[in-house]
């Protein structure tokens, strides 16, 4: 009786602890997809099988599934055919491209004869999403395998994938098959396709394929039979007079597939050097070869660049497709629309291969988000553009701070948690996760020093590759880099439309000294730093770091740290033991890093 009070003891003191650990600690979704696709060119439809197998590494017990069936949005009267034709300013590759698609032209995903382990299930379309009551509920640390039949037809190209892009690709087959949504944390996430963003489970991917044999095929994944296709995988060794060729890709630890085909695409490789194989495809014409033969050394140095500067990118491919209506990265591959001039062709490649580290290695929940895979993305891809090109600008940021501040000035900014799908314009949409998102990173240099943000980049893709970061992972790794509070940053620039604003509200003579005193007029807070030049020449450096962050970022021998200011209070008094007379200019932020929305006041003389 004792042993059993003892041990009755322990179920019930330690067993709410186990589980209360159990809720905080990381844990992510895995599945395994097994996929044989027929493709017909000629019609641009499909048929396929999928197995998967789906391990619940949840604490909880699901009784259903959700799949994305992408295709379903390309037709009329879709979701995302009718807000495209009813949001303010429409995406221009849109508009009403949709409600126009005729019958074979729309685009469609089908599933039929779904199963649990055998056992068939009644699945329920709506839209693009297919929900899955499940006959036996799949319990924590087990797993369960789903098999189905999918038929599809390739729509005409209106966004991202699609038939017969408008530069004359056959095939952009993204968001392809019948895709398992994410469960996390935060529950489901069955978001319906309306021309937004993404959020997939991380595993692995077995996709054969067969096609017409004159079609070449570039995407995610490693070429199983390189020797059997030839094409520029490996040399033909025999001459294939089949009318269909089977590829048969393997893409581990990923969390999409995408591919492309053209009967007409040129086939280059690169190696980076102690990194993966280049691919390059693109359209076998005159007005192209030039550009994309010149790109294929400067992507090198972008790969190189990045995997220096975040992390050794991990995989052994990487392949640069030309199809798609702009710029799309998916996993190990990415689409781009290959008839631009040669700047805009390498700004779109470092763009899109530096999505590569944030969303398809650090896969933040892009819907939820989106300014971390976007906004991050452009900062380091900005970087990189300097780097490998050669720019000169004293901030590679500045374009991102000038569309931030139309965005603020706009009256139409909503809180970087808005969803994707919910801005009420894509303006505010894309200044908000580009241009805003990119400005957190340059403006948390401002705040925490350069160093330490390249430290945080470096940790954050340390601890939390192949993984679904959130914006208080990321911030976390950011206050144990630099020893600073940031809470406050992340709360005001992401979950709010607070601005920034201060400014040199005054500068007095007082008994020979000068008075300066600063005054916050923005909501936001932020720390200060002060340059003031003297009429002979010389500079002094004051930093004012803002008491809620509980420390200070590394500062040069010749800057002067003052008493920190404390939000509350409006403003801020700093007296100098010099005339006033001897001062020539008073500037704050002389670096213009902090996101300041009236620069005007930010310097004596006005």
């Amino acid at each position: 009786m004792k042993y059993t009070c003892i041990l009755l003891f322990f179920v019930f003191c330690l067993g709410p602890l186990a589980l209360a650990q159990n809720n905080t600690s990381y844990w992510q979704q895995h599945v395994s997809y097994t996929m044989n696709v027929d493709m017909n060119v000629t019609t641009y439809t499909y048929t396929g099988t999928q197995e998967l197998v789906y391990t619940n590494n949840s604490p909880d017990t699901l009784q259903r599934v959700f799949y994305h069936l992408f295709f379903n949005a390309f037709q009329p009267e879709s979701e995302m055919d009718v807000r495209s034709r009813t949001v303010f300013d429409p995406d221009k590759r849109v508009k009403s491209r949709i409600q126009l698609l005729q019958p074979n032209e729309i685009g469609y995903l089908k599933v039929e004869n779904v199963a649990q382990d055998g056992k068939a299930l009644s699945p329920i379309t709506t839209g693009t999403i297919l929900e899955v009551p499940l006959v036996q509920p799949l319990f924590p640390g087990t797993k369960t395998t789903l098999t189905l039949n999918f038929s599809g037809q390739v729509p005409k190209q209106i966004r991202r994938s699609g038939r017969q892009n408008a530069e004359g690709v056959e095939l952009s087959m993204t968001q392809w098959y019948p895709k398992l949504a994410e469960y996390d944390f935060e529950g489901w996430h069955p978001n319906p396709y309306i021309g937004r963003e993404f959020h997939g489970v991380w595993g692995d991917f077995d996709v054969t394929l067969n096609i017409d044999a004159d079609y070449m095929v570039g995407g995610s994944g490693y070429l199983q039979n390189a020797d059997e296709i030839g094409k520029g995988y490996s040399e033909e060794k025999v001459k294939n007079k089949a009318k269909l060729n089977t590829w048969h890709f393997i893409a581990p630890q990923v969390h999409d597939f995408a591919w492309a085909a053209d009967p007409d695409f040129i086939h280059d490789t690169q190696q980076v050097p102690n990194g993966p194989l280049l691919h390059f495809f693109y359209k076998d014409d005159k007005h192209l070869k030039d550009k994309w033969k010149k790109l294929q050394p400067v992507s090198v140095e972008l790969m190189h660049y990045f995997s220096e500067v975040i992390g050794p990118y991990p995989y052994k491919q990487y392949s640069i497709i030309q199809g798609g209506d702009g710029g799309m990265e998916y996993a190990m591959a990415t689409l781009i629309t290959g008839d631009r001039k040669f700047g805009s062709l390498v700004g779109v490649t470092a763009h899109e291969m530096a999505h590569s580290w944030f969303q398809h290695i650090l896969a933040t929940n892009e819907s939820t988000n989106e300014w971390m895979d976007e906004g991050f993305t452009s900062y380091i891809s900005a970087l990189a553009m300097a780097k490998v090109q050669g720019y000169k600008k004293n901030n590679p940021h500045e374009e991102a701070y000038s569309n931030y501040f139309k965005l603020a000035s706009s009256g139409g900014e909503h809180p970087q948690t808005t969803h994707a799908d919910r801005y009420s314009t894509n303006f505010a949409y894309g200044s908000s996760a580009y241009a805003k998102g990119q400005v957190f990173l340059s403006q948390l240099e401002y705040i925490i020093g350069e160093e330490n943000v390249k430290k945080t980049l470096k940790r954050y893709f340390s601890e939390w590759k192949f993984k679904h970061p959130t914006p208080t992972n990321f911030i976390r790794i950011a206050e144990k880099i630099s020893g600073i509070q940031l809470g406050w940053y992340l709360t005001d620039w992401t979950r709010t439309i607070n601005t920034i604003d201060y400014g040199i509200r005054s500068v007095e003579d007082t008994e020979g000294k000068t008075a300066i005193t600063l005054r916050r007029f923005g909501l936001m807070p932020m720390p200060i730093d002060l340059e003031i030049k003297f009429k002979d020449g010389s500079i002094k450096k004051y930093y004012i770091p803002l008491r809620m962050m509980y420390g200070s970022k590394p500062l040069s021998q010749d800057t002067v740290q003052k008493e920190a200011w404390a939000w509350a209070y409006p403003t801020y008094r700093l007296i100098l033991d010099t005339a006033v007379d001897t001062i020539d200019i008073i500037t704050i932020d002389p670096t213009k890093k902090m996101a300041d929305l009236h620069r005007e006041n930010n310097t004596y003389p006005m």
